[in-house]
């Protein structure tokens, strides 16, 4: 007679607690790979600029790269005339973070404008230079020339005005007076020269500005060199100091011709926020501007240049308790 050996009874709550121990193990293995259960999530604000101007194109840069660092954080932007308007949306609480030139950051500090002591930095992004564009044949070699013409000086509240009433100044023009002031939105001015509108424009934006190579395109252009207004400019006030001469590198207008050896004046751009900004916000903003900086340099040639040791000079702001953070664990 055959024996029937009894069956076994499986060791269930073993195999159980086993295959947690193994799914927690997998989790803990996996979780690196698919990002950091303590990256910050929500939703902020960042105030950028006119929509064709590079302003706004960093701008979408930077919410593409954010989205690869942390998902969970969305960055929502926001148009605007530009800087000057940047700042008081920071203030007012209505941007949590914007684009805004170290000119005018100075400015809004030196008239003791509310809520200039909360402003803080988390890069040194790249900068604007300054461009003066004419048509091929106008009469105008210096800025001195534009007396009595029509010139685009951008919205009022826009840093391109702010930066045309200096450099207007310092070629002994008055902005009210000693010209003809077009105070339309920058990103007009291409059109307005084209239709014979206005005589010349001023252009505050990192290169290349994507308005002044369509409309190169379209008509025959040159840019109007400014180097020679930086030492009068420097007698200006606080925001003078924020100036510096540079050359228009050759490849950024390669159908202007004689670009490569144009004299003008640069300016920097920063990220700014303020103290009421979280501080792991602010940590993953910066970490996402230094992680985008060669995708963003494609498209916004200056932002190449931004690394470790630029982006920290952030002058007139301080760092930002959280992107001051994000700099000492990436040196150490």
């Amino acid at each position: 007679m055959l024996s029937v050996r009894p069956l076994r009874r499986r060791p269930w709550p073993l195999v159980l607690g086993l295959a947690v121990v193994l799914t927690v193990l997998a989790a803990l293995i996996w979780r690196p790979l698919v990002g950091n259960d303590d990256s910050p999530s929500g939703e902020v604000t960042m105030s950028t600029g006119v929509i064709t101007g590079v302003y706004a194109r960093y701008g979408q840069l930077l919410e593409e790269q954010l989205e690869r660092d942390a998902p969970d954080l969305r960055l929502m932007l926001e148009p605007s005339v530009g800087s000057g308007e940047n700042i008081e949306r920071l203030v007012s609480g209505e941007a949590d973070f914007a684009i805004a030139t170290a000119d005018a950051i100075a400015t809004y500090q030196a008239d003791d404008r509310e809520g200039a002591d909360r402003l803080r930095a988390c890069a040194r992004l790249y900068d604007d230079y300054l461009q003066l564009v004419v048509r091929e044949d106008s009469p105008v070699h210096r800025t001195a020339d534009l007396a009595g013409l029509r010139v685009g000086v951008g919205q009022d509240n826009s840093g391109v005005q702010l930066v045309t009433r200096a450099l207007l100044a310092a070629a002994g023009l008055d902005m009210d007076t000693g010209v003809e002031p077009v105070r339309e939105a920058i990103n007009r001015m291409p059109t307005l020269l084209e239709s014979h509108e206005i005589d010349a424009f001023f252009w505050s934006g990192g290169l290349p500005t994507t308005a002044i190579k369509q409309l190169a395109d379209r008509v025959d252009i040159r840019l109007v060199p400014l180097g020679d207004l930086l030492d009068t400019l420097a007698a200006q006030g606080d925001q003078a100091a924020y100036y510096r001469a540079a050359v228009m590198p050759p490849d950024a207008y390669p159908d202007i011709s004689g670009t490569g050896t144009i004299d003008t004046i640069a300016v920097a751009n920063l990220l700014v926020t303020t103290d009421r900004m979280d501080d792991a916000v602010a940590e993953q903003i910066t970490e996402s501007i230094i992680n985008g900086r060669d995708r963003i340099g494609q498209y916004v040639h200056a932002a190449q240049r931004v690394d470790l040791r630029t982006a920290i000079y952030t002058q007139p702001l301080p760092l930002h308790p959280g992107a001051a953070a994000y700099y000492r664990a990436a040196k150490s």
